[in-house]
């Protein structure tokens, strides 16, 4: 086990699948004690468990990120009790995808994309980094995507509370920065787990670009285990592109 993250605590949200778990488990093989944050108590117990059996602590806080305030307030609670008293690091990764066209989008998925994508990690770090911000030091990782920049013709409600999480991060360095809390951003390209059919259906989105693949979970928490160390404690208000390529090169045959 590496120790780059060692003697720091973490609070992951989404933490029980894709992006979420490879995150937490990158943080806890760091040396890292994790919070895995989600709905589902088999799916935490089932990521915690193989953190334990690697070595690592890890613990399972549940949480339904509704975009209330108090749900948030809540699991900000339940996560600094279970990891010690301090959250060292807050992963913003938990969100829901819907990939309708937008007029095909009601206002019930409106609100509720919105809620659980924007206002639950305003107001989980709106609970969080102001102790950060007295102890001088923490880092917060938002996640945005390769689809707030580079428009397509669905998921447009997705990809603008991506925009808006990368804002956030920008003013959320200018707010919290001067008091020793580093906070950036990953924006992934087209990231898939491993599962039969999916790469053929996505894996055309990352057509015409250098890495000429679609990305692993592991890929970006491997950036997040970056952001979150003292290698990148020079590192304040960026985005992180991890995408393959998709946003900036564009790769021409012939």
């Amino acid at each position: 086990m590496s120790t780059r993250l060692e003697g720091r605590t973490a609070l992951v949200t989404g933490a029980t699948s894709n992006i979420g778990r490879a995150v937490a488990e990158a943080f806890a093989a760091q040396g890292a004690h994790v919070a895995v944050s989600g709905r589902s108590a088999e799916r935490g117990r089932e990521v915690v468990e193989g953190i334990r059996a690697r070595g690592g602590r890890a613990d399972f806080v549940a949480a339904d990120l509704d975009g209330s305030a108090a749900a948030s307030r809540a699991l900000a609670e339940q996560a600094t009790a279970v990891l010690g008293g301090r959250v060292d690091i807050l992963v913003n990764n938990a969100g829901i995808y819907p990939g309708d066209t937008t007029a095909a989008t009601d206002e019930k998925t409106f609100d509720e994309v919105y809620a659980v994508n924007v206002k639950a990690p305003f107001f989980l770090t709106a609970a969080i980094a102001p102790a950060m911000a007295e102890a001088g030091s923490g880092a917060i990782i938002n996640l945005g995507s390769w689809i707030a920049r580079l428009g397509i013709p669905i998921g447009a409600l997705y990809s603008s509370t991506k925009g808006a999480m990368e804002t956030l991060t920008r003013a959320w360095a200018a707010e919290f920065g001067p008091h020793g809390v580093r906070v950036n951003a990953i924006s992934p390209g087209v990231v898939l787990t491993s599962e039969p059919g999916r790469e053929n259906r996505a894996g055309a989105m990352m057509n015409g670009t250098p890495a000429g693949r679609t990305g692993t979970p592991r890929e970006i928490a491997d950036a997040a285990v970056y952001l979150a160390g003292d290698e990148a404690t020079f590192v304040h208000g960026v985005v992180l592109d991890v995408d393959g390529g998709r946003t900036t090169a564009a790769v021409i045959a012939g």
